[in-house]
């Protein structure tokens, strides 16, 4: 496995981390990979991390960090089952999915009311987009990121509020990441990023944060 794609599988996910609320007890991930995520957060607080998890070999990892793991298809995984959740974690497994309208629906009816949604989505409206499809003319498939070959959904930031809102739990921030090019690490220093008015082609990916109404 490429260094960047086994990064990402293992990757505790700072910026997710920091959109759980410290309080929350009992805490759902969705895609949770190898558990990375889960496990600073057990680190961190007092909770109870569940995670489903498709591939066997990365469930199996996460069986050794995580409180409970399930190696399931999110796309046909009963919720209903499920127990009451004070936090739900997407971090970027929508777009793989055929519907996740319905999954995210599903799934955070889980929610308590009052309780957090944290998504990750990459933002198809980052600069790259248009100069691949405008002046190059072709649609890359790369192993990570916007053009990951496994996508099958792609989000702006107004669709990424729909999305969250159709699955009742409206916006209450956003986060953006920004980036300069594919192979460039993440901008720290976002200051005057922020003061750009077109500072949304230089977002490669939103976290939202939710709330359960």
């Amino acid at each position: 496995m490429p260094d960047a794609l086994a990064h990402a599988y293992e990757n505790p996910r700072a910026e997710l981390q920091a959109r759980v609320p410290r309080d929350a007890l009992r805490i759902l991930d969705l895609g949770c990979a190898s558990g990375a995520l889960g496990a600073a957060l057990k680190a961190r607080q007092p909770c109870h991390v569940l995670g489903v998890e498709r591939d066997a070999a990365y469930a199996a990892r996460a069986e050794g960090r995580l409180d409970q793991v399930l190696v399931a298809d999110v796309e046909h995984l009963e919720f209903s089952y499920l127990a009451p959740i004070d936090c739900l974690i997407c971090g970027d497994v929508l777009e793989h999915l055929v519907d996740p309208w319905r999954v995210l629906r599903d799934a955070a009816a889980l929610l308590r009311p009052g309780g957090t949604l944290v998504v990750s989505l990459p933002n198809v409206r980052y600069w790259e987009t248009f100069w691949q499809l405008g002046v190059r003319g072709s649609w890359p498939r790369r192993s990570l990121g916007i053009f990951d070959r496994t996508h099958l959904r792609w989000f702006t930031l107004r669709d990424a509020y729909g999305l969250l809102e159709e699955a009742g739990c409206p916006v209450l921030g956003v986060n953006r990441l920004y980036r300069l090019g594919p192979e460039r690490r993440p901008l720290t220093r976002t200051g005057l990023v922020e003061r750009l008015p077109g500072r949304t082609l230089l977002t490669f990916q939103h976290v939202l944060v939710g709330r359960r109404t």
